[in-house]
Parts: structure tokens; sequence; C-alpha cells
């Protein structure tokens, strides 16, 4: 059944569709005829009159173009198919040499020498080239209506009446409406761009049964993606259940669009011809196809780069970039790819118990180390910069108007680790998505608010009103981050076990920011403790408990040997 045949045996027909950009498609029907090809063009009927008048009086000199009766064509409806039914009879009627026939557009542009494609079609002169598989099997309809589309009715139009449409199709699903498939027929679909043998094409358009099959198929939905897909089974020899055409769609169905940046990508893919071009893509128009050759080649189509890049595409349209969020992509909340797209850290009560706690490490880690970023009088950029990473303002008023995409503008942007302080003086709306963050790097000191209050210095009354808000903001963040949803990295110390070994504790955290640990052993000057229990004493006293310092000894054993 591969039988080759020599090339000047083929003659190749064009059924072009058009409905605008008709000066392209007339270019493009220039180009099928310099190859040797006959081309009948449909021009839908709702195009403007003058512009159909410009292409007919523009390809007025070759006799190898006709024109087919118009029609009124609208997506999804029989009328395509009735268009390119009598294109089609037209062709075959007026060229009785033709061999093979294939379907286009307008905004199909070949890709490869016409030549090529008579020669290939000559290495496989019976096979029909035309996607056809059954509902079953199908994947990649879009809208939901497989096997219905050929046993509900669709009187409606989707893109101009889509109430009615959806209506009417859920009427018909309430009270188990089902058409009758007419007998011997097994519905198939596939893609609209086909190619058949004039012999496979001739019996479907003459096929005792055309009336019964063409009132069928007036009622199901996107028929030229079922119609001749279908009929073919019953009169091709053999199919080849693929189409010539490059075409590519995307989650909403609608066909991507190729521009000039894709000029290398179309000539590597070694496909005969692509749609849909963009009608300014004026590198693309000018360089394809290339010139012919003295030998045309049969060569495969290998699209696989093309189809890759594109499904690289699909899934990055559909994922997203981690953590990136712009007003054309916006995820719902948890269903991010990434609410972060690196690595962060976030030190909480390190620089209360350390002043120099910033500089400190920004020496000793490669990373960007910030002060509070969500502290709230303004953002404390490393270097307090009046602008951090990206231009992103220190103004509070801007950061608080959506503080989830400042922070992941502020990582998405930077090469280099960002680092910062937090604590419960600092603003609290990102705790859940910091803990629920599978980039976060989260180390605490717990009970380390009340170190700046131990020297502060303030009236008492006023030191335990600040100290009961900060403990129960600090309750409430230890509670996320000890909650069955956390995500982050977290290591939690209280302040008690922290001053017991406090040269650790900053070994193991700069051994995990990709520090050196040893580096530890040179810690900066920490804030005095001394009298640090008798202050936790005093709030008990005053009717607060505190419940994350760990323990301090009421008196310092040192002064109360001195005072005995």
């Amino acid at each position: 059944m591969n039988a080759a045949v020599p090339i000047e045996d083929i003659r190749l027909g064009v059924v072009m569709l058009c409905h605008n950009e008709l000066a392209i498609a007339a270019r493009m029907a220039r180009i099928w005829v310099e190859g040797g090809a006959a081309v009948a063009v449909h021009v839908d009927a709702k195009t403007r009159g003058p512009d159909v008048t410009e292409m007919r009086d523009g390809l007025a000199d070759l006799p190898q173009v006709v024109f087919s009766r118009r029609h009124v064509c609208e997506w999804g409806t029989f009328s395509l198919v009735r268009a390119t039914q009598d294109a089609a009879e037209l062709l075959l009627e007026k060229f009785p040499d033709v061999t093979h026939v294939i379907l286009v557009s307008g905004a199909c542009l070949t890709l490869r020498p016409v030549s090529d494609l008579c020669a290939y079609l000559a290495r496989y002169s019976q096979r029909d080239f035309i996607e056809s598989v059954t509902v079953e099997d199908v994947g990649w309809t879009v809208g939901g209506l497989n096997e219905e589309r050929f046993t509900l009715r669709f009187p409606f139009s989707f893109r101009r009446q889509r109430k009615l449409f959806d209506r009417y199709v859920a009427l018909q699903r309430r009270v188990k409406f089902k058409r009758r498939i007419p007998a011997g027929l097994v519905p198939h679909l596939g893609s609209q761009w086909w190619c058949l043998t004039r012999r496979t094409l001739d019996a479907i358009l003459n096929d005792p049964r055309r009336a019964e099959f063409d009132r069928y198929f007036r009622r199901v939905w996107i028929p030229d993606e079922s119609y001749f897909q279908t009929l073919a089974r019953r009169h091709s020899l053999q199919i080849e259940s693929r189409s010539l055409t490059l075409s590519k769609f995307d989650d909403q169905g609608k066909p991507y669009i190729f521009y000039d940046d894709h000029l290398l990508l179309l000539r590597e893919s070694g496909c005969f011809l692509a749609r849909k071009i963009w009608p300014r893509a004026g590198r693309l128009y000018d360089r394809l196809p290339p010139p012919a050759h003295d030998a045309p080649s049969a060569a495969e189509p290998t699209p696989e780069r093309l189809d890759r890049i594109i499904a690289q595409a699909v899934a990055r349209r559909r994922l997203g970039r981690p953590g990136l969020y712009m007003q054309s992509r916006f995820p719902l909340k948890d269903r991010e790819n990434g609410k972060t797209s690196a690595p962060y850290a976030v030190m909480l009560g390190f620089a209360d118990i350390f002043p120099d706690f910033e500089p400190w490490l920004a020496e000793r880690i490669d990373a960007d180390v910030h002060g509070h970023l969500f502290a709230r009088h303004g953002v404390e950029f490393a270097g307090r910069a009046l602008t951090g990473p990206g231009a992103l303002s220190n103004s509070a008023a801007l950061r608080d108007l959506d503080p989830r995409s400042f922070l992941a503008n502020l990582i998405r942007i930077s090469w280099r680790m960002q680092v910062w302080q937090h604590s419960p003086r600092d603003a609290q709306q990102l705790n859940w998505f910091m803990a629920t963050d599978r980039n976060a790097r989260i180390y605490v000191v717990t009970g380390a608010w009340a170190v700046p209050l131990l020297h502060s210095g303030m009236p008492f009354d006023d030191i335990r009103r600040v100290a009961a808000d900060l403990q129960r903001i600090e309750l409430a963040q230890i509670n996320i981050l000890r909650s069955v949803w956390l995500k982050a990295r977290t290591q939690i110390w209280d302040l008690g076990d922290f001053c017991a070994r406090p040269s650790g504790v900053l070994g193991a955290v700069l051994r995990d920011l990709g520090g050196d640990p040893d580096a530890a052993a040179d810690m900066p000057q920490m804030r005095d403790l001394a009298g640090m229990g008798r202050f936790l004493q005093r709030l008990r006293n005053a009717g607060l408990r505190p419940q994350l310092m760990g323990e301090f000894p009421v008196v310092d054993p040192t002064r109360s040997h001195e005072g005995s």
C-alpha cells in the first residue's frame, strides 16, 4: 500500500478557505500555483465585496485558480463543511489531473517548497493524511463534549448564542435525549486540515448516502473536525492518522500564532506548512518557503523540538513561574506553582539579642542580609537603602498594599539569597504564607523580644502592657510554626536554651545557610542579660505569665554571692 510513483504523476490540488487578510491569502495561492498546484478558493460571504474583487483581480492571470460559491461561515457549524465540499467539487471538476487535495486556510504558510510536498506524496501515493481517531481515544478536545457532540443537537451558535447553546445542551441531558447515528458510521475526530487522495475525496463527495450524512452532521458540533474524518474511514484504502499541517492549540482550544521570532523553529520542524501565521510576520512571509531544490526532498517532517517547546510553554502557562505574581497571572491562594521562587531565611529574635547581628551575618554568608523588612515604620533594606532589589521602595504603605507580592518579587528579582529579621513588633500578615512556603527557612529564638524591654528604661506599667502584646503575637507565631500545615524548615530555641549555648546555635544557622560554622566562635556582642530572671518575675508579679523565655534564675547567683 506504500507504492511510490514518479513525482511527475502527482498533481496537487489545494482547497483554500479564506475570510480575512485576502492579500496574504492571494500571495499564498500564487505560491501554490507557482509550485505546480491547482487552487480552489472559498471566501466567506461575510467578507467585504471590494476585498474579494481585489483578490480576484490580483489572481486573474492564473487560470489554475478558481473561486467557488460563497457561503456565510461560522465556527463550529456545518457551513465550513459545505464551503469545503463546494470548493473540492469545483477543484475536481476543473482539474481532472489532480491526484491529491490538501485543505488549507488563508492563514497557512508553506514552510517547504511545494515540490517537496509533491515528492512526499509520490512516496506514499495511496495514503490519506487525515487525523482520524475515535471519540473514546481522542484526548485533545476542549469544551467538555466528546461523544455528546454526535448524540445531541446543536442548533444554536456557540459564540453568538452561548446561553441558548448551554441551556439547550443542559435540557437535552436532563431529558436524556440522544440522536441516532446513521448506520455504518463510526464517529471519528481529528484536525480540520487534511490531505486526501482524489479517489478518497471523490468517494466522500459522491457517496450514495451523502444527503443522509449531511443532514446528520448539520447538527453535530464542530463538524469540520469530524465529517471528513469519519467518512474517510468508509472509503480510504489506507489512512495515515496525522495532518501534514503544523497546527497547535492552547488549553482553550485556540490556535497558537507563529511570529517572526519562530522562523528558525519552523525551518527546523521540516513541516510542509503551518498555521496560524500572524499577518504582520514579514520575515516569515519573506523567507518561507525557501527556493525549490533541483531535487525535491521527501524527508519526513520532524516537529519534535517544536512540540517540546510548545509543551513547555503550555506547562509554563498552566503552572506559571514559581513566585511570579502579575496582572496577567495571579494564581488563587494555595494553587501557586511555588509561593516563592528561591530559598530565603527569616531570623526571629537574633537582632534583639545581638545589636550588630545583621552586619555580622552578612560577612559570613553569601546573601543579602536585611533588617526588619516588615517593620511597621518602613522597610529596612540592607544598608538601609531607600530602594531595594528590583527598585522596591522602603515605603511601608506601598509594601502593605500587597505584602505577599512584595515578598515574592524581592526573592524573584534577586540572584542572591534574601535573609531578614523578624519579630512580634513587625507586621504579621505573612506568617501563614511563610510557614507554608517550602522555600522558607525560619530560625526562632522565642522570648528574645524581652531583651530590649529589659534595657528600655520605660515605666514598668508600660513594659508590662507591651510585653503582654508581644507575647500574645509570638504565641500566635509559634502556633503557626507548629501547625500540621507547616512546610517551611524551622528551628526553634527558647531564650534560656539559646543563652546556654549561643555559639552552637549560631554555628548551626551558619552551616544551614552555607557559611562556615566555625565562624560562630567569633560571636557579635550580646546584650547584657543580667537581671533577666528578676525582670521576668516582676512580670509574673504584675499578673503576666512569661511562657516562651525558658528558665532564668530569679536571683543572679553572682550578685547574690556578692551581696551576702
